[in-house]
């Protein structure tokens, strides 16, 4: 008895469209490409001296919200410096997500009087939050 051809041929054909159909399902999506990073300028003074001022800062994108939250210092580390009406302190950074993470705020508890603490937050040369207050300031764009 003969059989014909074309079924077979149908068969290997289904066959081998299933099996590279399989093949393609191993294969590695190609690698996002690095987030654009943007340039955060950090600014803080004061308008009277102020000799040890703590200053918090981010100076990296946390992986996500929940590493984040559960040790928010990892992620915003803190310096001390002398302020003054002619002694600022400024830092540059890199974030890819500046909206959620640029961030500094300055305080001291070692000012009699009021210090009028000021911040200023530029991203990519754009002021983008100013802030003042007697004994703190904190500049923020994040929206929680």
């Amino acid at each position: 008895m003969l059989f014909p051809i074309r079924p077979a041929v149908a068969a290997a054909a289904a066959f081998a469209a299933m099996m590279s159909t399989v093949g393609s399902a191993n294969a590695q999506p190609a690698p996002l490409p690095p987030p654009v990073m943007h340039h955060v300028k950090y600014t803080v003074f004061t308008e009277v001296p102020v000799p040890e001022a703590q200053i918090y800062y981010r100076n990296v994108d946390p992986p996500n919200w929940a590493e984040y939250s559960h040790n928010s210092y990892k992620f915003s580390p803190k310096t001390w410096a002398a302020l003054g009406p002619d002694q600022m302190w400024t830092l540059d950074v890199m974030l890819a997500d500046p909206d959620q993470w640029a961030m500094v705020t300055a305080t001291s508890f070692y000012t009699p009087e009021p210090a009028n603490f000021h911040c200023v937050l530029a991203v990519d040369g754009v002021v983008v939050k100013t802030d003042a207050g007697p004994k703190g300031a904190l500049c923020s764009i994040r929206p929680w």
